[in-house]
């Protein structure tokens, strides 16, 4: 239609189209702006077949409505949007066959590559193993497998771990508890290690009823809490796996007349927008959530420009930050 109406070749509209430099820019001026009339769209599956690339990527979470995966998805777009690509975003919601079903919707829509943080149901890696077969670039953040040797984006969990516990045990806490993340996520093992070496480094006791897991839920959050808080003899401190559990530890320590952080210390991972915002506000390692889908973005680029046999996987690993807020400063409360 464009080459009728403007007495062109349509190899003429094709090159004017894709911006080639061999087109007068007046002609390709002409072209676009009667395509824009037309309201043309250009197929994009037809050009896929062409190109070999549908300038797609997806990405797959386990939650929107997780502060840290929502901070990360803006940088993830806004840097690949700069680099030509468009992204398709899929959740798991925490269920390890949506993800199956999210991988495998991806690669039949022919996606350039999958950036990619797995739900805590997550153990059978079949799925992700089929990317890999497939040679699409797949990068891994925050939630990654151990046993895929693929490009990821980490926060070093385990130095996280370590400074939060070491921060109660120089506030005076002694009997402090972990309420750790699923045992399937290595982001759960590496701060559970941290927790564990700290209370060894100070010769502080290790015991198994202090260590319960949770889900990342406020609910699961509650749910151990009460537990170790039924315990013969309670903990004086919890250092917790993420700020969501913590909400429900400090939600039901308060409904049973506990005063934190005078009775009992909390310290978390994550920084969400709440922590600094909840009474009392909650001492947490923050990450830095933007950096980690920009710098996931990036090693996506860095792998889709090379031929598949070039790629060498590469892993980041980005630092944390303890925020000390009041939910631990037990020294603060003992000179007042």
């Amino acid at each position: 239609d464009l080459a009728r109406k403007l007495n062109l070749s349509t190899s003429t509209i094709s090159r004017a189209l894709r911006g080639l430099p061999d087109v007068n820019p007046e002609t390709v001026k002409k072209v676009k702006q009667l395509a824009s009339d037309l309201n043309y769209e250009p197929n994009t599956i037809a050009l896929s077949l062409v190109t070999k690339r549908t300038n797609t990527v997806g990405i797959i979470i386990p939650g929107f409505i997780i502060h840290f995966y929502s901070s990360a998805i803006s940088a993830i777009q806004k840097y690949l949007m700069e680099a030509g690509f468009n992204v398709m975003i899929c959740q798991s919601g925490e269920d390890y066959k949506t993800e199956v079903t999210n991988v495998h919707t991806l690669l039949s829509s022919r996606v350039d590559g999958i950036i990619c943080s797995l739900s805590r149901e997550t153990q059978d890696i079949e799925h992700l193993r089929l990317i890999q077969q497939k040679k699409v670039p797949l990068v891994m953040f925050n939630r990654v497998s151990e046993e895929l040797n693929v490009s990821k984006v980490l926060v070093n969990d385990y130095n996280g771990a370590c400074e939060a516990v070491e921060h109660l045990v120089d506030q005076g806490y002694k009997r402090i508890a972990h309420i750790a993340g699923p045992a399937t996520l290595q982001i759960s093992t590496n701060r559970l290690n941290g927790y564990l070496d700290t209370l060894k480094k100070h010769g502080l006791a290790v015991s198994e009823e202090y260590i319960t897991h949770c889900d990342f839920t406020m609910e699961s959050g509650i749910r151990c809490t009460q537990k170790l808080m039924s315990l013969p003899t309670p903990p004086d401190a919890i250092f917790i796996v993420c700020d969501a559990a913590a909400f429900g530890a400090i939600k039901t320590l308060k409904e049973t007349g506990y005063q934190v952080p005078q009775d009992i210390g909390i310290a978390s991972f994550t920084n969400e927008p709440l922590a600094e915002l909840i009474e009392p506000s909650l001492t947490t390692v923050s990450q830095p959530t933007y950096e980690i889908g920009k710098t996931a973005a990036r090693l996506f680029l860095e792998q889709i420009a090379l031929d598949p046999k070039d790629r060498v996987p590469r892993t980041s690993i980005l630092k944390s930050e303890l925020i000390i807020r009041n939910s631990s400063l037990l020294k603060r409360h003992r000179v007042e």
